[in-house]
């Protein structure tokens, strides 16, 4: 019964907000006008088939059942299908534009959202689209919302379940993000920036995210590992030294063959092996 009625508050302050209730108010006036009117010059029609008439007449072309054969009651008929045209294109006008107004709004990332147990990716890089690629590849994630947080022009991929802010990420782009209830923070690098002002921003959203939300679960990416420290002072969960790790890497590759090979067909989702973490069962 709650649901109920938050849902149709939430219908009526949409009608409010867009100017529905007048274009509303007009069409029922309109029926009811129309419908006493036919009713009182067409002895052979009542009240409730005049309002059915008067319905189909505005909506459509009619069905012919009923219809007025004294003068005056083709007058009104004449007033109804005149006026339905006006306000019925006024309100479907208006539907449409509001529909097209929504679409834009979330291709430049203007929407706030409410989403629960989310994740939050913050900036886009090639990095982003290759986290986003495997989460999607995860069967546990595949339908999971990720908000992403960035500042570029529009929504950068096809994604049903992707939403997208535009912006940098701080207090006002991670409340419509709704950080309260996402459940994983994931802060990237941005590659506009130098390596220092890159890490330092990393940390700097590490700090505003976990003062906001201490309960998510934030990863952050670094170049240098000189700033993991600092970013463990920020009570991040973990990072990730993103050089670091390629240098090893082939450090390793060099030494033991075909190594680079293994590691990369683990940590893809879609292509050969995988990793997964298993609950272990009671002795």
């Amino acid at each position: 019964m709650v649901r109920i009625r938050t849902q149709f508050w939430n219908v009526w302050a949409f009608v409010e907000r867009e100017n529905l209730h007048r274009i509303i108010a007009t069409i029922i006036l309109l029926v009811l006008g129309s419908s006493i009117s036919l009713a009182l010059v067409e002895p052979r029609i009542d009240l409730l088939d005049a309002m059915w008439w008067s319905i189909v007449t505005l909506t459509t072309v009619g069905y012919g059942d009923i219809y007025p054969q004294t003068l005056g009651g083709r007058f009104i008929a004449l007033i109804i299908m005149f006026s339905g045209i006006g306000v019925l294109a006024a309100f479907s006008a208006t539907i449409a534009s509001v529909l097209v107004d929504r679409k834009l709004k979330e291709d430049r990332g203007m929407n706030t959202y409410k989403l629960k147990g989310h994740i939050i990716l913050c900036e886009w890089s090639y990095k982003a689209r290759d986290v986003i690629e495997e989460l999607r590849a995860d069967p546990q994630t595949e339908n999971t919302p990720v908000v992403l947080i960035a500042d570029i022009e529009q929504k950068p991929l096809n994604d049903k379940n992707l939403f997208f802010i535009q912006g940098n990420t701080n207090d006002e782009t991670l409340e419509r993000a709704n950080l309260a209830e996402a459940e994983t923070v994931v802060i990237l690098g941005d590659e506009k920036l130098d390596v220092c002002n890159r890490d330092a921003k990393v940390i700097l959203t590490t700090l505003t995210i976990e003062s906001l939300n201490p309960k998510a679960y934030t990863i952050a990416e670094l170049v240098d590992r000189e700033n993991v420290r600092h970013c463990k002072r920020a009570n991040v969960d973990e990072v990730v030294v993103a050089s670091e790790l390629s240098s090893s890497l082939i450090a390793q590759t060099t030494l033991d063959h075909g190594l680079a090979t293994i590691i990369s067909e683990i940590l893809r989702t879609n292509d050969g092996s995988e990793l997964y973490r298993v609950p272990v069962p009671p002795s």
